[in-house]
């Protein structure tokens, strides 16, 4: 199996050293491992002259609440299973006489009304699993067997659409250590904890130096092992690359200047990093960040309330901010969360372990309204929201619609697209 990195649905654990080497090393020797599409180096189908679009990745871990996100205010099964988390219809933004969004997401609430955002209801996959850690796995890679199957999904983008045009920076996380979703044995993405600590996907100088001694070792003891020699060079000439683009990207977000005011919590600093890169056309395509704090087994409501407060203002501030260019206009959101949570309260006010629940999409490019269907509250999976829409059909649409992409070759199968791009 190729080596991978650790996947904590958390806080994911970036891969020591000699687990990301054997992996780059497969990554040429071993191109069997490789789905066919990826390992031809397709680039993506855009129209010439088209400008490049943006995907933005907004993790919210730890499986936020889609009863509390999107509130089917009219239904009054939500009532009786829900006594203290559920929130009164007169509280909600009522976006319809039965589903209305959570008191704390009024800037997103506008977004809908312009048209701007799709929200598409009942996200999950067949036979879902509540493990954070697995939900996890199967969320970022688009596979119900997790790790095991390789790269993650943004990775498999990325190794489709730029096999012949890589750079360091075209996937970057701020935040420190990059989800799964980005990993790839070909592209590997950059991770920034602030403006000023950019730093590599691991550690930059011991995988120089083990990277050139594993070639050396190898060129000696076998030549047959010179294509995984030149996989190497090809990796540290790439890390040259990275070192190069630290200042870039550090100068572009240190002297980025906005008149929009972010607020003060770690979500809105890192979507101002991102804004500045994104004004700054970097290069950069794909971003992402998580936001925690969303495992609400006890007291929800207050804590559930204030995330979606620091969410809605986040988002806000930073859509607003993309407003004021046209590549921030050419640049798409997409929140989600690894699951939802059940229907019913448990005994701490609380909501444990769940499993359907929306996904927002964000932008000018993106035709707003309501998608797929709300699950329903009587007719229930073992106690949870039964999926109504299978989460890769959001990804398929968007590698699609924002890449030219082929989502099969993607995602390693056919999904229904929706017509939100």
């Amino acid at each position: 199996m190729l080596g991978v990195p650790e996947a904590d649905p958390m806080n994911l654990q970036k891969s020591d050293r000699r687990s990301f080497l054997r992996a780059a090393a497969a990554s040429a020797a071993g191109a069997a491992f490789l789905p066919q599409a990826l390992a031809s180096g397709a680039r993506c189908q855009m129209l010439p002259g088209e400008p490049g679009k943006n995907l933005v990745l907004v993790q919210l871990s730890g499986g936020n609440d889609g009863l509390a996100t999107v509130i089917p205010h009219g239904d009054d099964e939500l009532r009786r299973r829900r006594r203290t988390t559920v929130h009164k219809a007169s509280e909600v933004l009522k976006l319809d006489d039965y589903r209305g969004l959570n008191p704390g997401l009024r800037s997103l609430r506008g977004r809908f009304d312009q048209g701007q955002m799709a929200i598409v209801e009942g996200c999950g996959y067949p036979d879902a699993i509540r493990s954070h850690f697995k939900s996890y796995e199967v969320w970022h890679t688009g596979h119900r067997a997790g790790r095991i199957s390789g790269d993650g999904w943004v990775g498999r983008l990325a190794s489709t659409c730029w096999a012949e045009e890589p750079r360091p920076d075209r996937v970057v996380h701020f935040g420190g250590k990059a989800p799964y979703s980005l990993f790839s044995r070909e592209q590997p993405p950059v991770a920034l904890a602030s403006p000023t600590g950019y730093r590599w996907f691991g550690d930059e100088d011991a995988y120089a130096r083990g990277g050139a001694a594993i070639c050396e070792h190898e060129m000696e003891q076998d030549p047959r092992h010179v294509g995984r020699d030149d996989a190497l060079q090809r990796l540290r000439a790439t890390l040259d690359d990275a070192r190069e683009s630290s200042g870039r990207i550090r100068g572009a977000a240190a002297t980025y200047r906005t008149d929009v005011e972010y607020p003060k919590t770690p979500l809105s600093a890192g979507l101002r990093d991102v804004a500045a890169l994104v004004n700054a056309r970097s290069g950069t395509q794909i971003f992402s960040v998580a936001d925690r704090g969303y495992d609400t087994h006890s007291r929800q409501r207050q804590a559930h309330d204030r995330k979606m407060q620091e969410l809605g203002d986040a988002l806000g501030a930073f859509l607003e901010d993309l407003d004021r260019s046209e590549a921030g206009r050419d640049t798409v959101v997409l929140v989600f969360s690894e699951f939802g949570r059940r229907v019913a309260e448990n005994g701490s006010s609380g909501h444990d372990h769940g499993k359907a629940g929306p996904m927002f999409v964000l932008g000018h490019s993106v035709k707003g309204g309501l998608y797929g269907a709300h699950p329903s509250l009587t007719q229930l999976d073992a106690g949870d929201l039964a999926f109504t829409t299978d989460f890769r059909s959001v990804y398929a649409t968007l590698i699609g619609g924002l890449f030219g992409a082929d989502p099969a070759r993607v995602l390693g199968a056919e999904y229904p697209l929706l017509p939100l791009i």
